[in-house]
């Protein structure tokens, strides 16, 4: 059975044992740029300043620890 056929709690199944251990996941994507930052303290929530030129483009944020 192909990964696209199977359902979620099949996948859950197959985690490595890196996965199970520490609660984390490997994501892939492709993209123009990449920054590594770290969120800053805004108010209530955090903030992440980016470039200018990003202004308008989609982004995502993914949380690395």
């Amino acid at each position: 059975m192909r990964a696209e056929n199977r359902t979620g709690n099949e996948r859950k199944d197959q985690r490595t044992s890196l996965e199970r251990a520490t609660g984390k996941v490997k994501f892939e994507a492709f993209g123009e740029e990449m920054l590594e930052k770290k969120v800053s303290l805004s108010g209530n929530s955090g903030r992440i300043y980016l470039p200018p030129d990003w202004v308008g483009h989609q982004v995502k944020i993914i949380r690395i620890d």
